[in-house]
């Protein structure tokens, strides 16, 4: 169930109009517990945004940057949607905004958009808030012309997100839950397992989700040949590809997940190396929590 903590704006006409709200907040709302979503005034990337891609911001000067795909943006409100989850500083900070506050930093679009067009039949599978990355790409494939058959899944029920959104875009809506409190109980892998089995291919398969989740949709597909696509969200700094922190290995060459993706084709990514970086500073992320919620510095 969708909890608004603010559904209006503060304006009632294009934010550009008034140059200081850029990168304002103009609505906020908690679509789950720690998972927050936001509209910000940035009409630059609404105007250029397109499914598949990504935004890199930063809170204030002493914030780390932090990628988020685009959800949904409107050329006419220049506004742009992101869903997070309150997992890190970074997050809890963006959490704790509140409408009409701005944002330090905004850069985007990012990344190379979907290869959005009529493939027939389009599978969608999403866990957690990798549905948020989904979504909009589940609309784009829809609005092509596309049969859209979507998978969507959390831990539980009550971690469910744009259910109903994705209800609208898809043909056929299947929801797995970890516990079982919603749907079909287990993994969305499992389910895409017992439609593949049925002989319902689909010409293309995207997956998003935690990297687990994408690498189990990766090995259910593969006996069939079907292309599948996952978007990889590794660690990422200048969203330029010139740090090199968000490298991949797919296939047997190195990608930057930045600017070589974020889509890739799922058959040939190195997930266990993107498990293991994105646990390398697993220790250092649980030291930020504490020093914050210890009151130590300041926000």
């Amino acid at each position: 169930m969708e909890v608004t903590l603010s559904n209006s704006t503060f304006h009632d006409k294009p934010c550009c109009d008034d140059l200081s709200n850029t990168n304002r907040i103009t609505k906020k709302e908690q679509l789950a517990p720690q998972v927050k979503l936001i509209e910000v005034c940035a009409p630059e990337i609404a105007k250029k945004a397109k499914p598949g891609q990504f935004v890199i911001l930063r809170i204030d000067e002493q914030g780390e940057r932090i990628p988020l795909t685009l959800v949904k943006w409107s050329k006419a409100k220049e506004t742009i949607t992101l869903i997070f989850q309150e997992v890190g500083v970074s997050t809890k900070k963006l959490g704790a905004l509140k409408v009409k506050d701005k944002i330090l930093n905004i850069a985007g679009p990012l990344g190379n958009p979907s290869d959005i067009k009529n493939y027939s039949t389009a599978t969608i599978v999403s866990g957690g808030v990798g549905t948020a990355a989904a979504y909009p790409i589940a609309k784009a494939l829809k609005e092509a012309g596309n049969k859209i058959i979507a998978i969507v899944g959390a831990r539980n029920a009550e971690m469910l997100i744009l259910e109903n959104e994705m209800r609208q875009v898809a043909d056929e809506l299947y929801i797995s839950t970890d516990d079982g409190s919603k749907g079909h109980k287990g993994f969305v892998s499992e389910v895409l397992k017992t439609i593949l089995q049925k002989g319902v291919l689909p010409n293309i398969i995207y997956a998003i989700g935690p990297p687990l989740m994408m690498k189990a949709t990766a090995e259910v597909t593969k006996p069939y040949g079907i292309k599948t696509i996952v978007s990889l969200n590794p660690i990422m700094i200048d969203g330029m590809g010139m740090c090199g922190a968000c490298r991949v290995t797919v296939g047997d060459r190195t990608k930057f997940a930045c600017v070589d993706g974020p889509e890739f084709d799922a058959s040939i990514v190195d997930f266990d190396e993107i498990v293991k970086r994105l646990r390398g500073y697993s220790w250092e992320e649980r030291c930020a929590i504490k020093f914050h919620e210890g009151g130590i510095g300041a926000w």
